[in-house]
């Protein structure tokens, strides 16, 4: 595969220095590089199914953020045969999940620039620190592409945190008869020589973990929500009875998400239904989320709501994953009080009591850690951080009363629209929102604190 990237070289006088190799996130520390910003990733890709073969070309285009003389691209195996920045030859070396750059002339601080790197070889499957997997995960006519939290470099090279978010587009090339479904739109589909190219772009900011690319027998529906947003489905051949009823609620869905939390930031909405097992979980890829198999209501719901609070408004480090979690968790409780099931309130207090565990070791993972202080990288998708999460925003919906509570997640996703934030923003903002109320306890106990609260 060929990645580049577009430069302004700086001449003599500069003094650079090699862009680090992450960004020292709390949890993923070799996440994500240093020294530049991206703006625009554009993959040319061809996937053949037997041997599971990817090569292509990637163009990214960035900004430099102090003046280097190399950068690093997040890239985990694969074989990387040249790399030229500004079309020239440039040296490069690799080190685990690291491709170091070193250009021809040191680049300027604020400069755009753009490097090319052509790569080749059967993308790898991540191991989590958790034990679940991501990266590229093959099937049985094809492959999934799944990103969190650093399972994009699986398939191409990039600055691979959350932080760095731009916009995409996606061409990829697969044998005729196989689909290759990508985030934001199909912008065009060309047959020659017995080969497809399906050619998606991705116009909103998109944060790496939550790109991917679906390749395999897909039935596609094409439709409109009653607002006119396009829905693009695709559900894996022999799984369209599974999801049929499911999928059919999506647009109700997405009115009562909109109603809720405010207008759809993207393009596009829809869904991937992948074979069965072929993750061990879903995803809230941007646009349309992932599942293995055939998905239920709840998450459906769950899914969708990241597509505000996750995708649109992305986490400014893996610490802040209850900002995803706990929102979506939230948004099924809000789904039940809504549709016939227990309030938010009950849904709560159940989980206070521990009702809905079979075991005391159940019951006590939920109060393991503070959902704003995950013990670690193996522990951000655990307990805590959804249900926890959502038990936070629970509390502050009891404080401000629900016109208030309203506003606060409605506005927040307003706000931070197509950006990043952390629980200290989050914090701020809803004490801005309710000048009057008293948070602090609700985040020393219930956001920061260790153990369960006294008092529900």
């Amino acid at each position: 595969m060929l990645l580049a990237l577009t430069l302004t070289a700086c001449g003599g006088g500069v003094h650079g220095t090699p862009g680090g190799w992450g960004v020292r996130d709390p949890y993923f520390p070799k996440a994500g590089n240093g020294g530049y910003d991206v703006a625009h990733y554009d993959l040319t890709l061809a996937y053949a199914p037997d041997g599971h073969r990817l090569t292509g070309t990637a163009v990214i285009t960035a900004r430099a953020t102090k003046n280097l003389t190399a950068f690093n691209l997040d890239l985990q195996g694969m074989d990387v045969t040249g790399v030229t920045v500004e079309g020239r030859d440039a040296h490069f070396n690799r080190a685990g999940q690291e491709l170091t750059v070193r250009p021809h002339e040191e680049l300027r601080k604020g400069g755009t620039f753009s490097a090319t790197v052509r790569y080749s070889g059967t993308p790898v499957t991540i191991t989590d620190p958790d034990g679940s997997e991501e990266g590229w995960l093959p099937t049985a006519d094809g492959g999934v592409a799944l990103g969190e939290p650093t399972g994009s470099m699986a398939w191409f090279p990039g600055n691979d945190h959350p932080s760095d978010k731009a916009t995409y587009d996606v061409s990829v090339t697969v044998p005729d008869g196989l689909q290759a479904v990508s985030n934001g739109e199909l912008k065009s589909r060309t047959s020659s020589g017995g080969r497809t190219t399906f050619r998606w772009r991705t116009a909103e900011p998109m944060a790496s973990y939550v790109a991917t690319l679906a390749i395999g027998h897909y039935d596609i529906t094409r439709s409109t929500t009653k607002n006119g947003l396009p829905v693009y489905v695709a559900v894996a051949t022999g799984q369209a009875e599974a999801s049929r009823e499911v999928l059919a609620k999506l647009p109700q869905i997405m009115e009562w998400e909109e109603y809720n939390f405010g207008p759809f930031p993207f393009s596009s909405t829809g869904a991937i239904v992948g074979p069965p097992k072929s993750a061990d979980y879903a995803l809230e890829t941007q646009n349309r989320p992932f599942f293995s198999g055939a998905p239920d209501v709840e998450t459906l719901v769950h899914e969708l709501a990241h597509q505000w609070y996750g995708d649109s408004v992305t986490p400014r480090s893996w610490r802040d994953m209850w900002l995803n979690e706990g929102f979506a968790t939230y948004a099924e409780w809000l789904w039940w009080e809504d549709n016939g099931g227990e309030s938010a309130q009950q849904t709560f207090d159940h989980l206070y009591r521990g009702d809905y565990y079979d075991s005391d070791e159940e019951n006590k993972a939920i109060w393991a850690y503070p959902p704003a202080r995950p013990s670690g990288a193996a522990h951000i998708s655990d307990a805590p951080v959804y249900q926890r999460g959502a038990m936070v925003l629970q509390k502050i919906r009891q404080t401000v009363g629900d016109d208030t509570f309203y506003d606060i997640i409605q506005g927040w996703a307003a706000t931070h629209r197509h950006g990043n934030a952390d629980t200290a923003d989050f914090t701020a903002y809803v004490e801005k929102k309710a000048p009057d109320k008293d948070f602090s306890g609700i985040w020393k106990d219930w956001l920061y604190g260790d153990g369960k609260p006294a008092h529900p």
